[in-house]
């Protein structure tokens, strides 16, 4: 990638706003993430007991159409940012009919890289090696997550289904697979379609179909497990991650009783493992020496759900969670719906998940009475705002849940419970938001390893199943969840600075001839160049775009000043492009924009 440096006057001004907001975010907390998460609130000192049941629902806001602040603060939520048409298109209508019209959406689905070949039939030589596939391209296109990841980000920039876009995103940081431990692209690619297709679906539906994923049976161990002495990961983790927590929940997600009451113990752990056996890998793959393990299991292959396999199943009882019993010679299907019966009907499920997606959607630290509001959504499988009516009745249905927690009271009234409002924007968010918002474009190749790295957050390639980040990461001395500070550094806080200047000042970087579809990642700042004779004016609209409102004085001042200070003389076209990219620059970097 070859940087095309533009005219940068004032450098002195536009890095001091810079190392600002290092400083004021890293102010807030940041360091490494913990190697094996916390999970549940804090218990109350000295034990005492657990808070008051939650207050009743306050009344629904009046169904009103959008104003431009409202519609920005929803496209933030529920979307990867706004263009200027985007936000004024959303002023026309209220949040329910938004959010309504985004799940009638056809699926924009992932489609970049190599098929099932790479597992299929091939010479005794590795895929890549055979000369018929050959080329310097090969690992990546057909092996690695690279593609996927491209997909991702160019759908968050320019798919016209932004809030199931957003929405998969959430659910894929909570039911991870990492490309950084598996490999197939096409495998890959089918896992994150199916978190697409499944965002507005139910819940169940969304782990019977992570339950049977290749890929995850190859990233978390329960395919071709051994039912003598299975692996217990994929069980361990289905309790403790993807469902029902390791702590005891009240319907508003806290701790019950005030501390920890564990969920489940190791011989649970190893009833799920052992009722979860009798899977191998879809029909069609091949080794290269013609031979699969263990002896009658299918081949490596990651195209369909796994199927069953009788000789891998064990035959005895178990006793699950929620009074749900597997009865011996219960074949692998049936046992499977048993295991999904006692999640589902766990009453830890609804708050736990209301969380996750409160927190990847709206805030770190929502009320209990706002996490249990969202939790009687997902119950009921039903929500109802402005006149709409969201989902089917089912108890786990996302439409229903999903607009829950983006249609209550708590997440479409700004500011309502003071330093516990909102969150931390996470790199992916912000690198979107600007493209989205800037007229911009990308194929995500730039985003990927480069960017992706330096911020640690590589899309669908985490370093553990606990996502990028711990779930319940707090800013230390405050005690308030701020997960996405965990990957903030002084390192990844300067990356996002430097990620506005290769933008704005560098011009982003070109197409690479070796990447299908590539358009190289740029913004186009010529819309904003007819304002730059007005510093103020300019400001103000950058604002409304990356916050939604006019910057208080003490940020906008400086920025206006900082703008005013590119002399509006010599050539025309280049001190109004210089003034639009100083003034992107500082609104783009100012905390306003990077804490939501």
């Amino acid at each position: 990638m070859n940087p095309h440096p533009a005219p940068a006057p004032t450098p002195l001004l536009r890095w001091l706003p810079a190392l600002a907001l290092a400083a004021a975010l890293m102010g807030c907390g940041g360091g490494g993430a913990a190697s094996d998460p916390p999970t549940g609130t804090d218990p109350p000192p000295g034990g005492t007991p657990p808070p008051p049941p939650p207050p009743p629902p306050p009344p629904p806001p009046t169904a009103v159409t959008l104003t431009a602040p409202e519609a920005h603060r929803l496209a933030l939520q529920a979307s990867f940012g706004a263009n200027e048409a985007e936000l004024t298109a959303m002023t026309g209508q209220t949040a329910a009919a938004w959010v309504a019209g985004q799940m009638r959406q056809p699926v924009s689905r992932y489609t970049l890289g190599g098929t099932g070949a790479v597992h299929q039939g091939y010479t005794g030589n590795d895929f890549c090696n055979d000369p018929a596939h050959a080329s310097p391209t090969c690992r990546r296109d057909w092996l690695s997550g690279d593609p996927v990841t491209w997909d991702f980000y160019r759908h968050a920039v320019a798919s016209p289904d932004p809030l199931r876009q957003r929405v998969a995103f959430a659910l894929s940081q909570l039911l991870v697979v990492s490309s950084r431990e598996v490999s197939g692209t096409y495998g890959l690619r089918r896992y994150q379609n199916q978190l697409l297709e499944g965002a507005f679906g139910n819940y169940r539906d969304v782990l019977r179909r992570v339950a049977l994923s290749p890929v995850m049976g190859d990233y978390l161990g329960h395919v071709n497990n051994d039912k003598v002495a299975p692996n217990e990961n994929f069980a361990r983790e289905l309790l403790q991650l993807f469902t029902i927590g390791p702590c005891a929940l009240t319907p508003g997600g806290d701790w019950a009783g005030g501390s920890c009451q564990p969920t489940y113990g190791t011989d649970t752990v190893r009833a799920y493992a052992y009722a979860l056996t009798g899977w191998t890998y879809p029909v069609g793959g091949m080794s290269s020496n013609g031979r699969c393990w263990p002896r009658g299991a299918n081949c490596r292959y990651l195209e369909g759900d796994m199927v069953p396999l009788t000789s891998l199943r064990d035959a005895s009882e178990r006793t699950l969670l929620s009074g749900v019993t597997v009865p011996a010679g219960t074949a692998a299907p049936e046992a499977l719906e048993r295991v999904l019966d006692s999640v589902m009907a766990h009453p830890n499920l609804p708050p736990f998940l209301a969380r996750h997606l409160i927190a990847q959607l709206v805030t770190s630290n929502p009320s209990a009475g706002y996490v249990q509001r969202v939790g009687q959504a997902f119950s009921a499988g039903r929500h109802t705002a402005d006149g709409q009516a969201f989902g089917t009745g089912q108890a786990g249905d996302l439409a229903a849940t999903v607009a829950a927690v983006l249609l209550d009271t708590e997440a479409r009234t700004p500011a309502t419970r003071g330093v516990q409002d909102g969150k931390l924007r996470e790199p992916a968010v912000v690198f979107a938001h600007v493209l989205r918002a800037l007229h911009g474009q990308t194929d995500g190749e730039a985003l990927t390893h480069w960017w992706g790295e330096l911020v640690r957050q590589r899309i669908f390639a985490s370093p553990s199943v606990f996502n990028y980040y711990p779930p319940d990461y707090r800013l230390p001395g405050s005690g308030l969840r701020a997960p996405e500070f965990g990957i903030l550094n002084a390192n990844t806080g300067l990356a996002r600075l430097n990620y506005l200047t290769y933008l704005f000042m560098w011009n982003g970087s070109a197409a690479s001839q070796d990447v299908p579809g590539a358009t190289g990642t740029r913004v186009d700042l010529t819309a904003w160049q007819a304002d730059a004779q007005d510093p103020a004016a300019l400001v103000d609209r950058l604002a409304r775009l990356a916050t939604g409102a006019v910057l208080p004085a003490s940020a906008r001042d400086p920025i206006v000043a900082a703008v005013a200070a590119v002399p509006a003389s010599g050539d025309e076209a280049q001190w109004r492009r210089a003034r639009v990219q100083q003034a992107a620059f500082l609104v783009f970097a100012s905390p306003a924009f990077h804490v939501q």
